[in-house]
């Protein structure tokens, strides 16, 4: 059987374009395969805002994501990226945590050269283009055999004046991407970075370029990320509202009967025929019309 990472690193191989879709929870992640997806993505945005209620700036830790991650890739068969941050302070850190994601069953991940705390009013900037390396490097040493992917995120183009640490030099970005190649990654992003900025760094990279959350000609596949956790919570406070003015929720009974794969999606019927075929051995009472 293939391992996680060597599944990821077959459909970027295979040279087809593919989406890794939004999963921030594994019930999400499940949803993601059934409707045809190839590969799924946690992002730290949706993390730390579903699970945690903070801000993706770099304060929640990353074994909160590894946990999550877990959680998601033990639901599911296709592979999973998740977003790793900067991969903790060290690369002491980096190293620990690349095989924390191994051993959690994560097909890769990509870990960024900003300086935390990040998407704040802090002007943070990014690392020395050589730390970054030593960051890849121990993630390299770290995944073994695993065939983990590991991507490397460039905010060069990320500027300061929209919430990165990115001087959005095109130059300084073909630069850091060509060498943290060097240094081992598997693939680059250039996160939130303009396409016409990104379509002038492309041909410059001696790997397989991703992007995040648009699609772009001459990369191999996107991160996409933004609308699944944020669709779950505009719809949860409509509904809470909804409770709080009137009583009850009428609109939630009616997405419950609309939503025919439900208990498909959780295996509710793998779990039944495993309790009644217990039952029946063991000559206890099983309910007739218990059916789903």
């Amino acid at each position: 059987m293939p391992t996680p990472g060597e599944k990821l690193r077959a459909l970027i191989e295979n040279g087809e374009h593919f989406v890794a879709a939004e999963a921030y929870s594994a019930l999400t992640g499940r949803i993601v395969q059934h409707v045809g997806f190839k590969a799924a993505y946690l992002g730290g945005h949706a993390c730390s805002a579903f699970h945690y209620a903070v801000p993706d700036n770099g304060i929640f830790s990353q074994i909160e994501q590894i946990d999550q991650a877990g959680r998601i890739a033990q639901a599911m068969d296709i592979p999973l990226v998740a977003d790793a941050d900067t991969l903790g302070e060290t690369v002491a850190d980096a190293y620990r945590f690349t095989k924390m994601y191994v051993a959690a069953g994560v097909a890769g991940y990509h870990v960024e050269d900003e300086v935390n705390p990040k998407h704040s009013k802090h002007v943070n900037g990014l690392c020395p283009v050589e730390e970054m390396q030593c960051r890849i490097e121990a993630g390299v040493k770290a995944r073994g055999d695993s065939g983990l992917v590991i991507i490397a995120r460039c905010d060069e183009l990320y500027t300061s004046a929209n919430g990165g640490g990115g001087t959005g030099s095109v130059e300084e970005a073909i630069r850091r991407g060509k060498a943290y190649a060097e240094a081992g990654a598997d693939a680059i992003v250039f996160a939130s970075a303009p396409p016409e900025q990104q379509a002038q760094v492309i041909p410059h990279m001696p790997i397989p370029v991703c992007t995040l959350g648009f699609n772009l000609p001459d990369t191999r596949f996107t991160l996409s990320t933004g609308w699944g956790w944020v669709s779950a919570a505009v719809n949860h406070l409509k509904m809470a509202r909804e409770l709080m003015e009137t009583g009850s929720v009428a609109s939630a009974a009616a997405a419950f009967g609309d939503f025919k794969e439900k208990y498909e999606l959780i295996d509710q019927k793998l779990y039944d025929d495993l309790i009644v075929d217990w039952a029946e051995r063991t000559g206890r009472e099983t309910r007739p019309n218990h059916a789903r």
